[in-house]
């Protein structure tokens, strides 16, 4: 009696496996993601003071950030839509062309108005790229390894967490700002040029016949993403629980590198420093909270994430004023492994509950409900600031990641036969 062994389960075959979950394709693609947005991690963290230092109040920075989430609404689902239609490395050459442009306004800002043109053009960006990056990378993988896919595409991804701030915030009191945006211009051009030429290869093979973009293509795809909205199962839950942590997110998380600065006392080349500290630790947490995620299921690690960031948020709001810059590290690095604990499995949560063609549509979809629930956030993070306290918006987010953890617990599953029809694609599609 001979015993056949299953190449996938054996050792030889989990190394094959795994190998090909990094394709050199795969790696060209990431190294492109890292160098577009080393530079946006560069000026991202400090965005409100670059505001300050153009002149805007508090109360206009969250202002800048209610009107600059307006545009994104009309733009994420369109975006998801091209991807699903075009091809994923088409809409990411065509969003690269806009996030070229972004740099100009930004570099010829004189008043913080300036910058709200930049982040318009910013949303196109965004709307054609983190939908298509998304669902490409669930295409790339199957269920049964998909969160590990993520934690370690999001790992190698984190670079640009780890070390954008730092070297931005230095670049800062080097160059200033505009100094600063011209090296992160350059790195955003390079990358572009990367995409349009993987874009172009694409093009010549896997994708080779788009689908025309129509009206009546958009309207079925809209149809039967919001079925699965009103239906009630996975898909609502996932929207109702992020768009509340998005709202208290949004609330504080806009203001924070002005905390940072005007109640810890910290410099600008620390704050940059503290963002690299959150991205190690991040980095860290992905690949194994992947494995997590695959072996136990999604709802574990985004339970544990919660947990982590409302200790994180709560702690970092009670120290009193100008504490320890190591207290706040502490802080960051909880936030860290919280985020890292969250995103491989909300990212492979989200891919799970949907039809592969329709997964650019979804995370856009996600996308523009969570900016249109959350679009006062800022506003209202803003006035509770000046008239309440600057630690209340950071102490009312820290709750809402503690009571997040119930539906979380409670509907974040995934149904066997969800999960079969899943796997099944996932077989036709590896063997086309």
């Amino acid at each position: 009696m001979s015993i056949t062994t299953n190449p996938s389960t054996s050792p030889a075959g989990e190394r094959k496996q795994k190998a090909r979950m990094l394709t050199p394709f795969l790696l060209l693609f990431m190294f492109a993601m890292i160098l577009a947005n080393l530079g946006g991690n560069m000026y991202g963290p400090f965005e409100a003071l670059y505001l300050q230092d153009l002149g805007a109040t508090i109360g206009q920075i969250g202002l800048f950030y209610t009107l600059s989430q307006i545009i994104p609404l009309a733009l994420q689902i369109l975006g998801g839509w091209v991807s699903d239609s075009l091809g994923r490395l088409r809409a990411i050459a065509i969003g690269s062309a806009f996030g070229v442009l972004v740099y100009v306004p930004l570099l010829l800002a004189n008043r913080w108005e300036w910058v709200l043109i930049a982040s318009a053009l910013g949303a196109m960006t965004r709307a054609l790229v983190g939908p298509s990056f998304d669902a490409f990378i669930a295409e790339k993988s199957a269920p049964e390894n998909r969160a590990r896919l993520y934690g370690i595409t999001q790992t190698l991804f984190g670079v640009v967490s780890v070390v954008g701030p730092p070297v931005g915030g230095l670049l800062v009191d080097a160059l200033d700002f505009k100094g600063m945006l011209m090296v992160a211009a350059g790195l955003y051009f390079l990358a572009t040029l990367i995409r349009i030429g993987m874009a172009r290869e694409a093009a010549r093979g896997a994708e080779s016949r788009p689908a025309q973009l129509t009206f009546s293509g958009l309207k079925d795809n809209l149809g039967a993403i919001l079925g699965l909205v009103i239906s009630g199962g996975l898909f609502t839950w996932i929207m109702v629980t992020d768009g509340v942590r998005d709202i208290f997110f949004n609330m504080s998380f806009s203001f924070m590198s002005v905390y940072m600065q005007d109640i810890a006392s910290l410099s600008i080349s620390q704050i940059g420093i503290m963002s690299g500290i959150f991205g190690v630790a991040m980095m860290v947490v992905m690949i194994p909270a992947g494995w997590l995620a695959d072996k136990v299921g999604e709802r574990v690690n985004i339970a544990a994430g919660f947990l982590f960031i409302a200790v994180s948020i709560g702690m970092i709001a009670i120290l009193p004023p100008a504490s320890a810059a190591w207290l706040y590290a502490l802080g960051w690095i909880i936030a860290g492994i919280g985020v890292g604990l969250l995103t491989p499995a909300y990212q492979s949560l989200i891919s799970k509950a949907v039809p592969e063609r329709l997964r650019g549509v979804a995370f856009g979809l996600l996308s523009t409900s969570l900016g249109l629930v959350s679009l006062p956030a800022p506003l209202i993070g803003g006035w509770l600031w000046e008239h309440v306290s600057p630690q209340l918006p950071f102490y009312l987010t820290a709750v809402a990641s503690l009571l997040s953890v119930i539906p979380v617990w409670l509907k974040f599953k995934v149904s066997g036969d969800a999960t079969e029809s899943l796997s099944n694609d996932s077989k036709d599609k590896s063997n086309g």
